[in-house]
């Protein structure tokens, strides 16, 4: 292949961390590449696929299995092969999760606030449900209080059933005095959702991207298996960050707020190297009935639209 020292950078570091975390690249490969093209591949096809970025046969197979324990893929036994498909639970986690990472801008804000108070519930189940919410974007007012700018109360309402909590926690919905973003609001937000730590993150996926984005643009698109891995890579990191942004609006952001950088950065990447990427997985997964089918058609409104 072509010498894309950016890219060697970008793969040996993702090598080297400990743990490697296996399970959450083949997450990111089936949500990004393999649930828009059936959803189903032959598991010695995604192990040569994988295995360039550092993830060994046994590796792969201990990850599978264990994603198939909790419950985000099946197997199907075809003769001596195995095909690991999406179960259905797996296919909502990932509609719910990957529809933010490709989005091309923040949803626009209404004034709308959402908050859960949580003082019903005992401390164990407290926790719990603090962290989840958490992992949803909510922000914290106090130990007890919870609040979100985004999300619908019908979405809400919808984890808090999936815990049995539907009864044990009060749901107020402010739909416009949180329309001025305020100084003391400002500086609330800060506090609430720990704005500089999320910022560094951000940050840091700047710092690893910029890089594979200038090389792009001298030298021109690279090869289809390169592209491959610039792709899994750029979502894999981004899906990490952007799962724990609130989206908030961008009257309570810093003006120099780095996550608009990182999606427009995210954005002009995927753009560039989709195509030559999905000639790759042509070329290396397969299915029990040969080749993957072609994406669907949500696959090309990611972004904006895929050109």
């Amino acid at each position: 292949m072509p010498a894309f020292p950016a890219l060697e950078t970008l793969v040996d570091n993702f090598r080297n961390r400990r743990p490697i975390r296996a399970g959450s690249l083949i997450i990111t490969v089936y949500g990004d590449a393999i649930a828009p093209r059936g959803g189903t591949v032959w598991l010695g096809s995604m192990i040569k696929l994988l295995e360039p970025l550092g993830l060994n046969q046994r590796l792969v197979r201990t990850s599978v299995f264990r994603l198939a324990k909790e419950n985000w893929l099946v197997a199907e036994q075809v003769g001596r092969r195995s095909y690991y498909s999406l179960t259905g639970p797996g296919i909502r986690r990932f509609q719910k999760a990957f529809k933010r990472v490709y989005a091309d801008q923040n949803p626009e804000w209404d004034g709308r606030w959402l908050m859960a108070i949580l003082s019903q519930l005992e401390q164990d189940e407290r926790q719990k449900l603090r962290q989840e919410l958490e992992w949803h974007g909510f922000g914290t007012l106090s130990p007890t209080v919870l609040l979100h700018p985004q999300m619908q109360k019908s979405e809400l309402q919808a984890v808090l059933q999936e815990y049995d909590y539907t009864d044990d926690v009060i749901i107020f919905e402010d739909m416009g005095e949180g329309s001025t973003a305020t100084r003391p609001l400002r500086l609330q937000t800060r506090e609430s959702w720990n704005l500089p730590k999320l910022a560094e993150s951000y940050q840091s996926f700047l710092d690893k991207f910029r890089p594979i984005w200038n090389h792009i643009n001298d030298k021109g698109i690279p090869t289809p298996e390169q592209c491959f891995q610039i792709r899994t890579l750029l979502i894999h990191e981004y899906r990490r960050i952007i799962l724990r942004d609130p989206e908030l609006p961008d009257e309570l952001l810093p003006g120099d707020w780095a996550g608009s950088a990182a999606r427009q950065l995210c954005t002009n990447i995927y753009q560039r190297v989709w195509q030559g990427a999905e000639q790759h997985m042509d070329a290396v997964l397969e299915t029990a009935e040969g080749p993957l089918p072609p994406p669907n058609n949500k696959f090309y409104k990611r972004y904006g639209g895929l050109n």
